[in-house]
């Protein structure tokens, strides 16, 4: 919907026509200041005349159009429904070695973990409508890819573009909790919550999952883990194929220690389905904000008539000599 917010500023429309109240040049009257025109002289009676009412149109295009930018017009969009209480969801991705193990199916097809988690975890970001989302990739250290924000449609896209080995190829589990308090920290009135998704157990980082799990209840983060890996998998050697367990390294221990003591569950994700169904779980344990609040969206339309009023000006200053070269040519 179109609406001015300074609507008064339109009375200014009628202000040139005081100008016919103005006396009229008396004849043989000569005017006070004589202003240098290019063209004079060269122009007939007739084409003087025609040139004056071109003049008056543009002069009285450029009026209203100043005039009408004056009033600031706007374009009020439809309602947009607004999140009515803060929820605070930082992700945080392992990127180590293990990661390249390819024991996960997706759609009948064998991928690494890294592969499958960006499948399924695209489909629960886009749902998380309401929420800030933000991402931690981590490995050897852990790193803030995406601060929290509501722009789902980035924070999906920066996971896509996430590769193995990208920040080493060990596992800083402690430093990714780390990270996360660190950033909830300015988030005073939101439910702030970590999911963590990962293969292995703690190797590397400056600090240990104990002491960033302390640092989490302190600060009230709950925290979800996820352990990723399928519990076997066949492997070829010289003496034929046989079975391994994948994930012997996953510390479930550890990663539900610190599930629990922050009011969070630990996950066990064998495969594509059972990592979807604990996203569905987590809908539940950590429900969408509920939208309650409306606003309308506004954008300012000034600049368009003050565009045109400054494009009829340069066209009124250069109207002279633009009709002097077509009447030129046409002779």
């Amino acid at each position: 919907m179109l609406e001015f917010e300074w609507i008064w500023a339109l009375a200014a429309l009628p202000l040139p026509l005081l100008a016919l109240l103005l006396p009229s040049k008396k004849q043989g009257q000569e005017a006070a200041l004589r202003v240098p025109n290019l063209t004079a002289g060269l122009e007939t009676s007739q084409q003087h005349k025609s040139s004056n009412k071109w003049m008056l149109l543009f002069a009285t295009l450029a009026w209203i159009a100043l005039v009408v930018a004056s009033a600031r017009p706007q374009w009020l969009g439809e309602p947009v429904s607004i999140p009515a209480e803060g929820r605070d969801l930082m992700i945080a991705v392992d990127l180590s070695g293990s990661m390249k193990i390819d024991d996960m199916q997706v759609n009948g097809r064998q991928v690494d973990r890294l592969k499958m988690i960006k499948f399924v975890l695209s489909d629960f970001i886009q749902r998380r409508v309401g929420d800030r989302l933000g991402l931690i990739l981590f490995a050897d250290t852990a790193y803030l890819q995406a601060p929290l924000t509501y722009d789902r449609e980035t924070v999906d896209q920066l996971l896509k573009e996430s590769l193995i080995g990208l920040v080493g190829e060990q596992t800083a589990i402690g430093d990714a909790i780390g990270l996360a308090i660190k950033r909830f920290e300015s988030k005073k009135e939101s439910n702030k919550v970590l999911v963590l998704l990962t293969d292995g157990q703690n190797t590397a980082g400056n600090i240990t999952p104990e002491q960033a799990n302390e640092l989490a209840i302190n600060n009230g983060v709950t925290i979800y883990t996820i352990g990723v890996g399928a519990d076997q998998m066949l492997v070829q050697s010289l003496f034929g194929s046989r079975r391994v367990n994948p994930s012997q390294d996953l510390d479930e221990d550890m990663l539900t220690e610190i599930a629990t003591s922050t009011g969070g569950q630990y996950f066990r994700a064998r495969d594509a389905q059972s990592l979807q169904q604990i996203y569905a779980k987590l809908d539940e344990l950590e429900p969408i904000a509920r939208e309650s609040k409306q606003m309308r969206p506004l954008k300012a339309l000034y600049f368009y008539p003050l565009s045109l009023a400054l494009f009829v000006t340069i066209l009124m200053a250069i109207f002279p000599l633009l009709k002097q070269f077509v009447f030129k040519k046409a002779a």
